[in-house]
């Protein structure tokens, strides 16, 4: 395609940050992949817009979204707001004709998801193409490790235990931020990182959860409002609000495959940044990762003989790896934003070559009935919840 692609990014926080980044990159460093142009960030405060586009490279600002997809020169729209908002932009997007990349999870609700779906494929077959965003499927570990899964490596997949673990809301004087209110952001841990270890284990095992069985816990049930935290006390406006989210997620599940999955998904780990593990038992062997050792994947063989068992590191840092040819000599490990450069070049490569990128709008649907499941799952005291 010799077309630049131009691009209009909503939100301008901590994703829009690290999009931001993968849309310098991607270029540079995936030379195959369709220019882009980093043309416009909208967001709604236009101070800290026009310091995020100065920062982050973009070349215009707008704090109406709608004029953003109303711009004929717009090609794609990056969605990196909060959930409360992403059906409404990315139908929008979809319907005037914008290729669409969305954050995760993808909506608030089934609904939400399931609309923002129909118009995907509406659009599909025009070949308007959208992704949600799950950057995990691109570190190269996990993409070798679903290639050593699909490849038999395993055998029979038994077992898929997966957990999330960070600790930055344990301060009980941590303010309310939006992503503590349901309205906002649809779930809590369960959403925000849960939804991560869900699609992980369902990429990695090609199946999907059937069933699920789910405890959901908040554990500070009041914090105060906004504003000046220093990390051990914060200046609130006028007293506390209600937390509405789960601060902590511990859930069961059965995979179409037969195989049994345990979850857990928690910001309340004292210790734990970001770390998000998942391990897969299989009857020829086993694979874990931790995202905090992200370029290793350890690695057992139950094939071999006993005095050669236990688990062996592989350094996914060489060039036959998944996407690490494009960047440096073996063992010179890539971190967190190198992630999202391999999810925007699967994406470009897909509008591309006219072909649907994943995960596709309807991978984040079936995520989002599998949130929804474990929910109603724990509201309503139920040992076992079909996923619909």
């Amino acid at each position: 395609m010799s077309k630049t692609l131009r691009v209009g990014m909503i939100g301008y926080g901590f994703m829009g940050k690290v999009h931001s980044h993968a849309l310098r990159s991607v270029n540079r460093f995936f030379p195959d992949a369709p220019a882009v142009e980093m043309t416009v960030i909208c967001g709604r405060s236009t101070e800290a817009l026009n310091s995020a586009a100065k920062t982050f490279g973009w070349l215009e600002t707008e704090t109406d979204w709608k004029k953003v997809i109303a711009r004929p020169d717009i090609d794609i729209i990056d969605i990196c707001t909060a959930g409360d908002t992403h059906a409404e932009i990315a139908i929008a997007a979809l319907k005037a004709g914008k290729h669409v990349i969305c954050e995760k999870p993808l909506a608030n609700n089934v609904q939400e998801a399931e609309a923002m779906t129909a118009a995907a494929h509406e659009a599909a077959a025009k070949g308007i193409f959208a992704m949600v965003a799950f950057n995990y499927r691109r570190v190269p570990a996990l993409a070798f490790a679903r290639d050593m899964i699909a490849a038999g490596k395993l055998g029979t997949i038994y077992h898929v235990r997966a957990n999330y673990l960070q600790d930055w809301i344990i301060d009980p004087e941590f303010p309310l931020v939006w992503r503590l209110e349901k309205d906002k952001a649809g779930s809590g841990s369960l959403g925000d990182i849960g939804a991560h270890i869900i699609d992980a284990a369902q990429f990695l095992t090609g199946s999907h959860l059937t069933s699920v069985s789910g405890r959901i816990k908040t554990f500070i049930t009041e914090r105060p409002l906004p504003g000046a935290y220093t990390g051990l006390t914060a200046a609130t406006t006028s007293g506390k609000g209600k937390v509405t989210v789960d601060d902590a997620a511990i859930f069961t599940g059965e995979f179409e495959n037969g195989a049994l999955g345990t979850f857990e998904a928690t910001r309340f780990a004292a210790g734990r940044k970001n770390a998000m593990s998942i391990e897969v038992n299989g009857s020829k062997g086993s694979l874990y990762f931790n995202f905090e050792d992200m370029n290793e994947l350890l690695y057992h063989d139950h094939t071999i003989s006993s005095e050669s068992a236990g688990f062996r590191k592989i350094l996914t840092t060489d060039g036959g790896h998944p996407y690490v040819n494009a960047w440096w000599p073996p063992g010179h490990i890539i971190g967190y934003e190198h992630t999202f450069t391999h999810e925007f070049y699967d994406f470009l490569m897909g509008v591309a070559k006219k072909v649907q990128p994943t995960p596709s709008f309807a991978d984040g649907l079936y995520v989002q009935k599998v949130l929804d499941a474990v929910e109603a799952s724990a509201n309503n005291n139920s040992i076992n919840t079909n996923v619909k």
